[in-house]
């Protein structure tokens, strides 16, 4: 009998069964959200004492207004409407801004092509 031989040999595992033990995914769809519970309701959640509610891929307050401040909510709309024409204003200006990046470039490649043609010609007269 040798001592470092051959002598372990496993015995080989049974195949696993494909099916499950479970009857479930012999119920529909419906049955299944129930049982296995897949049906959430909308999310919710609690910020700052607001009940606020996920609809319609944004966030809405449960109550239905804003229980802040009125002088607070006017500022906050004062200074939304500040940004949005700063906004406007900076736009503006890249507008512009490319524009006249647009016509230099342009003024650019034609000097350079005229010059390249003077080059041209003060070589071939000489």
């Amino acid at each position: 009998m040798p001592l470092f031989g051959n002598s372990f040999s496993p015995k080989k595992t049974p195949p696993r069964k494909w099916a499950s033990l479970s009857n479930l995914h012999l119920l529909d769809r419906s049955t299944r959200e129930v049982e296995l519970g897949l049906e959430y309701g909308t999310p919710s959640m609690n910020l700052a004492g607001q009940s606020l509610k996920f609809e319609n891929g944004q966030w809405v307050s449960e109550s239905g207004g804003f229980t802040g401040d009125r002088r607070e909510l006017q500022r906050l709309r004062k200074r939304n409407q500040q940004l949005e024409e700063e906004n406007n204003l900076l736009r503006l200006k890249v507008d512009i801004l490319l524009d006249m990046l647009s016509e230099t470039t342009a003024e650019s490649h034609l000097m350079e092509k005229e010059l390249e043609e003077l080059k041209q010609q003060s070589r071939r007269r000489k």
